[in-house]
């Protein structure tokens, strides 16, 4: 279970740990994670505490992953440093883990599409009652599972990643392509030239 470095903590990670989650988390920058002994595939083995110990009693093994993305404009030094519960690095290797861990960020943009690029960022839902909201919340899982299915056939098509086809373009050309009767009703906007 990838999750980002605001959820780091002894307590939070020893109650996922005990539903038998296999744990990858990142951690800030200025957490020190002192190596313990260095695995052959360069991440190293660390142990964490609790906030609430401060006598160390009670620590967690992790092994820690150090690495930096090239392309994305990070300074010198800085760079990613998730830890996991996978202590093998023969089964688990840190390559793998640290792209499992960026694929995590695909959940996140699709949460982001779902909340404000596609409904808008100041949209309610304005179901009046229960079953309504429930109507209206379907309605728009659906146009978005649609527009998802759009950006995964023009991928097939350009031999790309879905990965790399933009939901906001997607959501764009979709808009635009709606007859003038459906846009009278107050479905979408009218599109312009950019």
């Amino acid at each position: 279970m990838p999750a980002d470095r605001a959820f780091l903590g002894v307590p939070l990670w020893r109650a996922f740990a005990a539903t038998g989650a296999d744990l990858l988390w990142r951690v800030s920058a200025d957490r020190i994670l002192p190596m313990h002994r260095m695995l052959r595939d360069g991440s190293w083995l660390s142990r964490i505490h609790a906030a609430t110990d401060p006598a160390h009693t009670g620590p967690i093994t992790v092994r820690v992953l150090a690495y930096q993305l090239n392309g994305t404009g990070q300074a010198a030094g800085e760079g990613y440093r998730p830890v996991t519960a996978l202590l093998d690095a023969r089964c688990y290797p840190a390559r793998q883990l640290a792209a499992l861990y960026h694929e995590r960020w695909e959940a996140e943009s699709v949460l982001a599409e779902l909340e404000t690029r596609r409904r808008g960022a100041h949209v309610v839902l304005a179901g009046k009652t229960p079953d309504g909201v429930l109507q209206q919340l379907w309605a728009h899982l659906l146009v978005h599972r649609a527009l998802r299915g759009q950006m995964v056939r023009t991928a097939a098509t350009q031999h790309l990643d879905p990965d790399r086809i933009s939901f906001t373009e997607t959501l764009h050309a979709a808009r635009c392509r709606r007859t003038p009767s459906m846009r009278s009703i107050g479905y979408g906007r009218m599109c312009s030239p950019r």
